[in-house]
């Protein structure tokens, strides 16, 4: 007899991890929802090659809100997105400008971009471009006397303000500062028709200020309050300045200070551990904004000799008002984003900040760099209330608000085009919602840690209990094999229990977790994908609801010997019988077949069926999922597209009748199958680019049908795991 809930619940408790109930969303905020993404290749001018790099890094938008414009820095220019309807932005033309755009700012009619024309670190240089948005023209110039990294606009539109970070040659004596010329912060006037006050331009030393290489400093952002003061980062040199922007008069500066950061995952070990200390780590801040004319927020990326994974809110006369500490760190944890091949750094990297009014109230935007998220707060003068998560792409790097319009946007640098990955992107939010549609699934916390999770490559459903479902990552967490436990009544999804797998006491290693299995006993059935050159077998093993492994059964001689890494990627059981489902043809298989491996436990004899696969334009096809309900099994046939080349992320239904295996080595008959439902609409309803891996389906013990997709543990991906409700009624037409 399975076990109830409860029983499932105790046995876990001795070999894995019960987790603690995560915090409840935050009823009476309104949520912001992605509502769309665009693919900023799509942006590329006529004469360039598609495949040529391009990036949307930072990011503003025209008065009206109508149009976006972005700086490319690969493309060498400013890019313009027609947001007339923000559920459908089109590409608006492109700027090319004489050099590397690194920051852009809209004033009226007109778009400023600080441009970096240095020949050398050695010889910095650089612009203030004023672009006319009308008629995408340059209208002006003026030379800024060293290399600009962020521009601000003051809120009259009056005064411009540069920091000329000047920045240092990360491959010179080790990044080591100092590396002169110094920087500074440079401030002009505009008037009124497109004019420039090149003449007059203020520059604003920094240099012998109490910090670190206070010879060298490196101006990283700057922002106006509403007085006309600026807030300037200096990265490097963990340092703060309060500067007059009319008189050029330094008012304050002092130092960004240090934070112990306990329970932090600290080694890029294939496990998620959030065990180890960094202390005294400094801040390092990159952006900043001003929350009002007394308070400023920090986004602590880290760049030089810290980084403090979190945000901190100071007032302009140095008091630390707040600091995140872990916190948004842990929460991006919960959600499956955080980085592991980043723990040895700088975890999530925030980077980015947005400060903006929605209806009467001031929210703060954190991006979070690595983790691909964006974290939304609201103000309240004291400790910020965390309102949601929102899903960011590869690497957000740039964010502006339209609150006229109650829409976000955000820049993704990241193009992943030369890995055959996804496209920068420009994703759209607008505060929509009444719920938060992100994330779809999360964990808790114990003892105040996040059970971080990741990868998920298999889903099973309790054969008894509704809404009851496992999972397993893969061998991205190498050193943590893990079965999930997931209340999928709630929304979002929970992961309520994580129990490790283990052979001998210890976490087992060399497996690739691909398909999971209830066997109706409280135990369960995993199928590991082998790969000869990484000395992981091909294999399936039999684990107690403890995690400890019972069994394992190698695929046989006759098997090995045909064998290609893409393996097994799900399991079932039917009987006394386990069928494996083989992503993609071996040496001995027709071309556009695969095997479903049948694995008879009484006889302890191996046979399988031929499964015929889809044929594609590009890359390949293979099967990711296999799952038994009723009289037939349900199997996840899928491309390895993404995006607008996503074309078959598909589910076919084989009847049980169908399933005769003939023994290995024979003629394997070839099965027939049904398509039942299309997984690409489920994708895009997200409102982001089509996700490449569904790798997760089952069908649980009401017939509630639910399907997941691999992160692939946030490396060259955008991190979202999505979890959803598919329904099985659909008269499927597919082009």
């Amino acid at each position: 007899m399975p076990p109830t809930p409860t029983r499932t619940r105790l046995s876990v408790m001795i070999g894995g991890i019960l987790l603690a109930t995560s915090v409840s969303p935050v009823i009476a905020a309104d949520y912001f929802g992605r509502i769309a993404s665009f693919p900023v290749a799509a942006n590329l001018p006529v004469d360039v090659a598609p495949d040529t790099e391009t990036s949307a890094e930072i990011i503003s938008a025209s008065d009206d809100g109508m149009t976006l414009i972005y700086s490319d820095s690969p493309l060498g220019g400013i890019g313009f997105i027609d947001i007339t309807d923000p559920t459908l932005p089109a590409a608006a033309g492109f700027v090319s400008l004489d050099g590397e755009p690194t920051s852009v700012v809209v004033a009226g009619s007109y778009a400023l971009v600080g441009v970096n024309t240095s020949s050398s670190y050695a010889e910095p240089a650089g612009k203030l471009v004023m672009v006319e948005i009308s008629s995408q023209s340059v209208v002006a110039e003026c030379e800024l006397g060293g290399q600009p990294d962020s521009v601000a606009l003051s809120s009259d539109k009056s005064l411009v303000a540069v920091a000329i970070e000047n920045e240092r040659d990360e491959e010179l004596n080790d990044g080591a500062l100092p590396q002169l010329p110094a920087g500074f912060v440079s401030v002009l006037s505009l008037g009124d028709k497109g004019s420039m006050d090149c003449a007059g331009l203020k520059r604003i030393e920094l240099t012998g200020l109490d910090m670190v290489g206070s010879d060298d400093p490196e101006p990283e952002f700057v922002d106006f309050n509403e007085n006309n003061e600026l807030v300037v980062t200096l990265q490097e040199n963990n340092h703060l300045a309060v500067i007059d922007a009319n008189t050029g008069k330094l008012l304050n500066d002092f130092t960004a200070g240090t934070v112990d950061l306990i329970n932090v995952d600290v080694a890029e070990e294939g496990a998620l551990t959030f065990s180890g200390q960094q202390l005294g780590r400094v801040r390092e801040p990159d952006a900043v904004k001003w929350l009002d004319d007394e308070r400023f927020v920090t986004a602590n990326e880290g760049d030089y000799q810290g980084g403090s994974r979190g945000f901190s809110i100071f007032d302009k006369h140095g008091a630390m008002l707040y600091d995140s500490g872990l916190d948004l760190e842990y929460r991006i944890a919960q959600a499956g984003h955080y980085p592991e091949n980043r723990s040895g750094n700088k975890g999530v990297e925030p980077e980015g900040l947005e400060v903006a009014s929605f209806n009467g109230e001031t929210y703060l935007f954190v991006l979070a760099e690595r983790a691909g998220m964006v974290a939304v707060y609201k103000d309240t003068g004291a400790e910020p209330e965390f309102i949601q998560l929102l899903p960011a792409g590869v690497a957000p790097e740039g964010v502006i608000a339209i609150p006229s319009r109650s829409l976000l946007a955000v820049a993704n640098e990241a193009d992943l085009v030369a890995d055959g990955g996804v496209r920068s992107q420009v994703m759209l939010y607008a505060q929509d919602q009444n719920v938060a549609s992100y994330p779809t699934i999360e964990s808790g916390r114990i003892d105040g840690k996040p059970v971080a999770w990741g990868a998920l490559s298999g889903l099973a459903a309790d054969p008894v209990v509704p809404g009851l479902l496992y999972a397993v990552n893969d061998s991205f967490y190498g050193m943590q094999p893990q079965l999930l436990t997931i209340d999928a009544s709630t929304q979002p999804a929970r992961i309520t229990q994580a129990t490790t797998i283990t052979r001998n006491g210890s976490a087992a290693q060399s497996l690739d977790l691909e398909g999971v299995a209830s066997d109706g006993q409280g135990g369960f059935w995993l199928a590991s994908e082998g790969r000869t050159e990484r000395l992981i077998p091909h294999a399936v093993l039999h684990v107690n609801a403890q995690g400890q492994i019972q069994k394992q059964i190698s695929f046989p001689p006759e098997l090995l010997a045909v064998e290609k890494r893409f393996g097994s990627e799900g399991i079932t059981q039917i009987g006394d019988t386990l069928w494996i489902a083989i992503q993609r043809s071996w040496s001995d298989d027709p071309e556009g077949m695969t095997k479903l491996l049948a694995y008879d436990l009484k006889n302890e004899t191996w046979g399988a069926v031929h499964y015929p696969l889809e044929s594609a334009d590009e890359g390949w096809v293979g099967l990711s999922e296999i799952t038994t309900y009723g009289d037939a099994v349900y199997i996840v046939e899928r491309d390895n597209q993404i995006a607008q080349d996503a074309r078959i992320k598909r589910l076919y239904r084989v009847a049980l009748d169908e399933l005769k295996p003939a023994a290995l080595g024979s003629q394997l008959p070839v099965v027939e199958k049904w398509l039942v439902h299309d997984f690409v609409p489920d994708l895009q309803a997200f409102n982001g680019y089509v996700l490449d891996k569904i790798e997760g389906f089952t069908i649980d013990a009401a017939g509630a049908a639910y399907a997941v997709t691999d992160n692939d543990g946030v490396d060259g991906s955008n991190g979202e795991t999505l979890f959803f409700n598919v329904s099985l009624d659909d008269r499927v037409s597919v082009e």
